[in-house]
């Protein structure tokens, strides 16, 4: 039988892990699902073959690596916002291994940024490529934006006889 000294340290313990665990804000729980964002966005990129960079399924439609520069982009735009500040100079690349990096690359821009916001900078407005929106909102359209346009890329792969990634956490 445990002493009530060793129950109240198991407690305080498990306790600890448990507050280690739970992210201290919105951006951290945000920022615990922006991973799985990333990688399967980038593996939708990857999955086109390079030859196939230009299809567009429709004259009106942005090509399929338009579409995934765009993402790119936008994400950019979103997390420079977060920082009230431009975003980097951003490359215009239209080969499949400068898209795939540059989308890789817009999603280590915003690892950088995301986990970091403090609670003022997420109740505070900002900047966006949706117009000026508190700083949570900003993380949603985000998020919004990059699952609406990789779902898009998917139809794009499906149209090409391509089945899509798996989702992944």
């Amino acid at each position: 039988m445990m002493s009530r000294a060793a129950v109240a340290l198991c407690l305080v313990f498990s306790l600890s892990l448990l507050a280690a665990a739970v992210p201290a804000n919105a951006a951290g729980e945000y920022f615990k699902h922006f991973g799985a964002l990333g990688k399967l966005s980038v593996s939708v990129a990857q999955a086109m073959p390079a030859d196939q960079y230009g299809f567009r399924p429709h004259p009106e439609s942005m090509n399929f690596g338009e579409l995934i520069a765009h993402i790119a982009a936008t994400n950019y735009q979103f997390c420079a916002g977060l920082k009230d500040s431009d975003p980097p100079t951003l490359p215009s690349p239209t080969e499949k291994d400068a898209v795939v990096k540059f989308l890789s690359d817009s999603f280590d821009y915003c690892s950088a940024v995301i986990p970091n916001l403090t609670e003022e900078q997420l109740n505070n407005p900002h900047n966006s490529p949706d117009g000026r929106l508190l700083g949570r909102e900003i993380l949603l359209a985000m998020y919004i934006h990059v699952a609406h346009h990789r779902g898009q890329a998917e139809i794009y792969l499906r149209d090409k006889g391509i089945r899509p990634p798996s989702y992944m956490i």
